[in-house]
């Protein structure tokens, strides 16, 4: 969704426009700073949701689940082996709020983690950090690949080819970033030669059967339409980082220091 700059003509009075999304690219920011509007955006709030979403995944790769939904579908009374996600090693592409969050509710599995981000000297919550020049040293140890990045020049079409050959061939791709991050070709063609073991993919067009790339054809790919953070709660952190914000411009007469201030 996008702002029509010539709307804001309209809003004589606004001071403040807290965006409803962690990412405000879609905002005229420049009109808007020029209009002495602050901005906030609700960084954070994905966090849990997120989450959650993230680990359901994983067991479900884990746990074989989707095998397991076939043969209750066939009736089928069969015993097949699972897995364990312990002893694991999870990397995880990005240590904003929602990475970070992962990597939290992952510490009570017994897993190594691996976090990749722009900046490693700054750290993060996982067993290790690297940066984004170090992604194939992180790859080729990986079991099961998180992808929790902004989608920017530096992200864009990040798993290729040559990432999908360096990853074992027991791996997952758990991607919650956006689709673009990962090169669809490359992707299909690693599905295609058992490559790796399987994809949970939020934030892919997967194609019709008239066209487009066949992913819903894949028995080991799990897609889900864009819904990891839509739960209820979303809306009442949304809420929380706004009326705290509004508490402060009500005590402190200023638009500064606000939670979440993009500007």
């Amino acid at each position: 969704m996008t702002i029509d700059e010539s709307l804001l003509a309209h809003a004589e009075n606004m001071e403040l426009f807290a965006c409803a999304y962690a990412g405000t690219g879609h905002l005229p920011l420049d009109a808007l700073e020029s209009r002495g509007v602050a901005v906030t955006n609700a960084s954070g709030v994905h966090g849990p949701n997120i989450a959650e979403h993230v680990v359901g995944a994983m067991l479900t790769f884990t746990r074989k689940f989707l095998r397991a939904g076939r043969q209750q579908s066939r009736r089928e009374w069969r015993h097949f082996q699972a897995h364990e996600l312990q002893g694991s090693t999870v990397t995880v592409v990005g240590l904003g709020a929602i990475g970070q969050a992962i990597v939290e509710r992952l510490d009570g599995f017994g897993v190594e983690t691996v976090g990749v981000r722009y900046s490693p000297e700054k750290g993060g919550p996982t067993d290790e950090v690297v940066g984004f020049d170090d992604l194939h040293d992180a790859l080729v140890r990986t079991d099961y690949l998180v992808l929790a990045c902004p989608l920017t020049d530096d992200t864009r079409g990040l798993l290729d080819a040559a990432a999908f050959d360096t990853l074992p061939s027991h791996a997952v791709l758990v991607n919650i970033a956006r689709g673009k991050v990962v090169e669809t070709d490359a992707l299909v063609s690693a599905l295609r030669g058992n490559h790796i073991r399987g994809a949970a993919l939020d934030v892919t067009r997967p194609g019709t059967p008239a066209g487009g790339p066949p992913l819903w054809t894949f028995e080991n790919v799990l897609i889900t339409p864009h819904m990891a953070g839509h739960t209820p709660e979303y809306y009442s952190r949304l809420a929380d980082i706004v009326a705290e914000n509004v508490a402060h411009v009500t005590e402190a007469s200023s638009y500064d220091d606000l939670r979440n201030q993009v500007q």
